[in-house]
């Protein structure tokens, strides 16, 4: 048993925050594996922005201002500088990023680097490309997400109505998937509608006037089949996924994981995407849905998955053989090994 001290400064969340609403990719893996290091006997200290000390799932979280443990055998400081030295005693230091590295480039990101060395932890293949060659680090490792369990153990379904959703991001290609929907999808399909869950409640309650734009006018479009929901949790949200037909979304080229569209595909849901960021490591082009080149291929490809009962099943079953992802327990013992 070793003991495992995380730390996060972004958003404010914690474990029962995971538990009870939607939350954010990041801050999801980040519970995710804080637990399921937990559940393999390690002792875990979390350090977040939230309100209160709590014990969830075993894990001890309590406010990143209350301090820090000074020593433990691994630390794993995420997504900030700010962050990257905490834990002086740490045997073993990581540090798990979420976004294109690109960033590490600034000088307040620089020092820290280079003084403490930390093994840089990143996603997938698209994500350590971004690593600068030269970047102060004591190594990199490829470690992706964990997919929890709601989303992974899903059998095969029959063909459920044309209904598309969105889970994402906003301001990722959502005005843009409004305007190839209104144009083009809605009159090729009639009766199919694209349900949206999304909202600023997954990011803290700061979305930005971008995505309260983007929004709105989704809201104004309920004559062409377009649903707005409020975000949800884990489990409901496997239950929308379990009723939905495709999964449609153009992506965005600093995303490095999407988590959004991970749990869609490891449900069997099919995904139409463009090859942006990591999309091309999550969906298996002609396998699990499609990666199109163009945006005509997009539209063609989501019509005829919304239309074709039999490219929908094909779809579906390669998603369910392909695509299940890691288990959260299968990305911390990769975590563990770094011990």
């Amino acid at each position: 048993m070793a003991s495992i001290v995380m730390a996060d400064d972004g958003i404010a969340f914690d474990g029962a925050t995971a538990a009870a609403g939607p939350l954010g990719g990041a801050e999801t893996a980040f519970v995710g594996l804080a637990e399921a290091l937990a559940a393999r006997g390690h002792r875990v200290a979390a350090r977040s922005r939230c309100p209160a000390p709590l014990v969830h799932r075993s894990v001890d979280w309590a406010p990143l201002d209350s301090g820090v443990p000074d020593e433990c055998d691994l630390y794993i400081g995420n997504r900030s500088y700010r962050v990257i030295g905490l834990s002086p005693g740490a045997k073993r230091r990581l540090f798990w990023i979420h976004n294109p590295a690109r960033y590490l480039r600034k000088p307040r990101n620089l020092w820290p680097l280079a003084r403490y060395r930390p093994t840089i932890v990143v996603s997938g293949p698209a994500h350590a490309r971004t690593v600068p060659a030269w970047l102060p680090r004591g190594g990199c490792e490829i470690i992706p997400y964990g997919i929890l369990g709601t989303f992974r153990h899903t059998g095969p379904r029959e063909p459920p109505p044309p209904i598309a959703v969105f889970t994402s991001n906003p301001r990722r290609g959502l005005d843009w998937l409004l305007d190839l929907w209104d144009a083009r999808i809605a009159p090729a399909v009639p009766g199919a509608e694209l349900h949206i869950y999304a909202g600023a409640a997954v990011y803290g309650g700061s979305g930005g006037e971008r995505m309260r734009q983007v929004l709105e006018r989704a809201d104004g479009l309920q004559t062409i089949g377009i649903r707005r929901f409020a975000p949800v949790g884990r489990d409901a949200l496997a239950a929308v996924l379990r009723g939905a037909r495709v999964m449609l979304y153009r992506g965005d080229p600093g995303e490095t994981f999407c988590l959004a569209v991970a749990e869609a595909q490891a449900m069997g849901v099919p995904a139409v995407v463009q090859p942006l960021g990591s999309l091309a490591e999550r969906v298996i082009d002609g396998v699990s849905g499609r990666v199109a080149h163009s945006d005509d291929a997009f539209v063609a490809a989501a019509i005829a998955v919304l239309r074709d009962d039999e490219i929908w099943r094909r779809w579906h079953l390669g998603a369910l053989a392909t695509r299940r992802g890691l288990s959260c327990d299968e990305v911390a013992a990769r975590f563990e090994r770094l011990l």
